[in-house]
């Protein structure tokens, strides 16, 4: 009996220092993650309360308005655009770079970019920086050229030449696989193409390299940017097990930072 009052004393004492940390994350690759980090963080006397978010606007708001914690899902350039875009009262930060997600153009339509009908449909998505970053991607193929010195904040009308007279379509980023049967060509984001199961390294008629800069982050507030909670966590994102994890779960479509 009193070994077992030892234990009950031992587990509560755990729970009354363990800290909740709650973080919102993307279903496909970030969530996943975080969800192989709970036992490892459990140790560490952190809970880790993963919600799960569809769209690439809610994890930014909540983590603002301090309903959450953090979040784990996005780029630093799509960060710099939300902070000058939506002036929230508190700014957001990165907390560390944790992999890349090479940016992908898929077709249920064609093969290969040179079969692309005159007049095409190309979806991309509608968020400033993705967007760029779609029409970075085709310059980059050969299917457009953009105006001299275009950077990441692309957008349709920088481009200056079409030899396909391609129609492109923004639409939100999330809709983008949903539409795939309905368009020649979608530029999407890798969480969301392996959501729909498919393969980027394998499936993309064209994709960014290992090297893309676009480097996914844990992102919070820069009020609590160096709370011990969340250095854990950022501690643990760079852990081998979790290099391993990547390598061994994605095969090359999400690839280390670290």
């Amino acid at each position: 009996m009193k070994k077992l009052l030892t234990v009950l004393a031992a587990v509560a004492a755990f729970s009354a220092q363990a800290e909740t940390l709650k973080v919102a994350a993307t279903p496909v690759p970030h969530a996943e993650i975080l969800e192989f980090l709970k036992p490892q963080l459990a140790k560490e006397g952190v809970e880790l309360e993963v919600k799960v978010f569809t769209d690439y606007v809610q994890p930014n708001v909540q983590v603002a308005e301090k309903r959450l914690d953090a979040n784990f899902f996005q780029h630093q350039p799509y960060l710099d655009e939300f902070n000058k875009s939506r002036k929230t009262s508190v700014e957001l930060v990165s907390v560390t770079g944790v992999h890349v997600e090479p940016f992908g153009a898929y077709s249920s339509k064609v093969k290969r970019l040179e079969d692309l009908p005159d007049g095409a449909s190309v979806a991309i998505p509608n968020d400033a920086t993705n967007g760029g970053r779609a029409l970075l991607l085709l310059a980059k193929a050969g299917v457009i050229t953009l105006k001299e010195g275009t950077g990441i904040l692309a957008t349709p009308k920088d481009i200056v030449g079409n030899p396909k007279h391609v129609k492109v379509r923004e639409l939100e980023a999330a809709t983008l696989p949903r539409v795939l049967p309905q368009v020649d060509l979608a530029l999407i984001n890798t969480n969301y193409a392996l959501e729909a199961k498919l393969n980027p390294t394998q499936d993309a008629l064209v994709i960014e390299g290992a090297d893309s800069p676009y480097v996914n982050i844990l992102v919070s507030r820069a009020d609590n940017k160096d709370a011990p909670a969340l250095q854990k966590l950022a501690q643990a994102l760079h852990s081998p097990e979790v290099k391993q994890f990547i390598q061994e779960k994605y095969k090359g479509a999400v690839v280390p930072a670290f």
